[in-house]
Parts: structure tokens; C-alpha cells; sequence
């Protein structure tokens, strides 16, 4: 079993991973945005390494995907392989910075990986409003990311819902403006129950029982 953490950037998923590796003792993928090698470079010059950073999340994601399938356990997965290619590659699209020919490519390997993954158990979604996303990411630490803009993120907002609106497994949608799950004892409550009720009998018996 798995969960799949989504959404877009500054939506708050790194803290809800360590809020649910803390709760339920699951074990954690990261989104590999610290050590990754073109991420930098891409927000400098999003068309010369538009496929070469969204193949190294598709590689990496792939891999944790596969290992969180295998474990007894259950693994949280930040942010999924679905967002990178119907989210971010798709935005890549609208925006002109990747070409048809690396599209079609990169598709052709993500629906080839995609047939080898499993659904999460649950897929949570983050989310929230352009200005909560741009607050949240000014207060990140990542020098990189403070060169992303208000346009850019609703633009990766409108992908994501129309993504979310396809996707037909199991899911729950959690609005995350006004909610700080960091100092808000009452509503890291909320968050918690939320999940809980949308978990499979299954998986809370893993909770119960760990």
C-alpha cells in the first residue's frame, strides 16, 4: 500500500508528509528536490531542460513507486508520477518550452512505466489558491524557487483540477488556505480524521496494528 501526496508547488505536502510519518509511522519519499541537477538550471531556462528534469522525476518517482509497492507497510509518496506528466509535462506543453517531438517521447516512457504502477490506496490532493501558494513559497528556503511567479502557478492550478477531475480512484481533496497543520493542534486534528475516513478498512488495520 501506498498514499500519493498531491499538489502544486508551496501546497504544503512536505509538511503533511512529516505529519503522517510522525501520526501513523509510515514511511516517506521526498519530491528530490534538493539534491536534483536540473532543477536549478530549469527555473533559469525552463525550454533547454524542460525533458531532461522531467525525466529524472519520472526515473526517480518510478523507482520509489516500485519499492513502496513491495513494502509491507505503508509508504507516502510526495507528490506522484500522475502530476508529472498530466500536470507539469502537460504545462510544459501549453507553455511552448517542450518540443513535440521530447512530448512525445517522454509520454511514450510514462505510459510504458505507468502500466507497471498500481494506484496509491489513497490519493490525497493539496489544495489551495495562487496567493497561498506564491505566500508559501517565499517563505521557502529554496533559492530557486523564488523566482517562480503568480502566473506560473495558476497555470499549474488549472491543471491540476483538470487533472484531479479525471482522476476516478480512490481520492480526498483537502483545501489547504487557512489551514497551517504546522502551529494549528486543531487542525492537524482535522486533517488527520479527514484521512482516516477515506482510508480502505485495510489500511487502518496497518494504523491499528502497525
Amino acid at each position: 500500500m501506498y498514499v500519493g501526496l498531491a499538489g502544486n508547488i508551496g501546497s504544503g505536502k512536505k509538511e503533511l508528509t512529516k505529519l503522517l510519518e510522525e501520526e501513523f509511522g509510515w514511511q516517506t519519499t521526498s519530491e528530490y528536490a534538493e539534491d536534483n541537477p536540473y532543477l536549478a538550471n530549469f527555473y533559469s531556462d525552463m525550454s533547454r531542460w524542460a525533458l531532461n528534469l522531467q525525466i529524472y522525476f519520472l526515473s526517480k518517482r518510478f523507482k520509489s513507486v516500485q519499492r513502496a509497492m513491495w513494502n509491507e507497510g505503508i509508504t507516502v509518496q510526495d507528490r506522484t508520477l500522475y502530476e508529472d506528466a498530466n500536470v507539469f509535462v502537460e504545462n510544459l506543453r501549453f507553455m511552448g518550452l517542450i518540443s513535440s517531438t521530447d512530448y512525445a517521447t517522454y509520454r511514450e516512457l510514462y505510459d510504458v512505466m505507468i502500466s507497471f504502477v498500481k494506484p496509491p490506496t489513497l490519493l490525497i490532493y493539496l489544495e489551495a489558491s495562487p496567493a497561498t501558494l506564491i505566500n508559501n513559497i517565499r517563505r521557502s528556503s529554496l533559492v530557486y524557487e523564488s523566482s517562480i511567479s503568480y502566473e506560473y502557478v495558476t497555470m499549474l492550478n488549472h491543471r491540476y483540477q483538470e487533472w484531479i477531475e479525471t482522476y476516478h480512484d480512490n481520492k480526498v481533496t483537502i483545501h489547504v488556505d487557512n489551514l497551517d497543520i504546522v502551529r494549528n493542534e486543531e487542525a492537524r486534528h482535522k486533517v488527520i480524521s479527514l484521512i482516516k475516513s477515506n482510508l480502505p478498512e485495510s489500511a487502518l488495520k496497518k494504523i491499528q496494528n502497525p
